[in-house]
């Protein structure tokens, strides 16, 4: 499954702050559809990405009935990415 779409960088404080892009409910309801198939516990989904010309690996978190796609530090450097910022994705989620 591949989804593309665009949301604002925002940052969760938790012991270690990270920076995630809440998927839109449209996309989060198409992974919810293979979500069985595809996490490996508690809910997280692995995924591919890109964002601008930055390739990465990480998984979907679910929250609050959606899902969030966290930022790695590296990726958000290379992309010159802020908290704050409207980006577009590209995920692919194998099934």
């Amino acid at each position: 499954m591949e989804l593309e779409f665009s949301g604002e960088v925002v940052e969760w404080r938790g012991p270690a702050p990270h920076h995630f892009v809440a998927l839109p409910e449209s996309e989060a309801e198409r992974v919810h559809e293979v979500a069985r198939l595809a996490t490996y516990g508690w809910g997280c989904i692995p995924v591919s990405g890109r964002l601008g010309r930055s390739d990465f690996t990480t998984s979907l978190f679910p929250k609050d009935g959606g899902y969030l796609l966290p930022l790695k530090v590296a990726v958000r450097r290379r992309e010159g990415v802020a908290l704050g910022d409207v980006v577009t994705v590209r995920l692919a989620i194998d099934v």
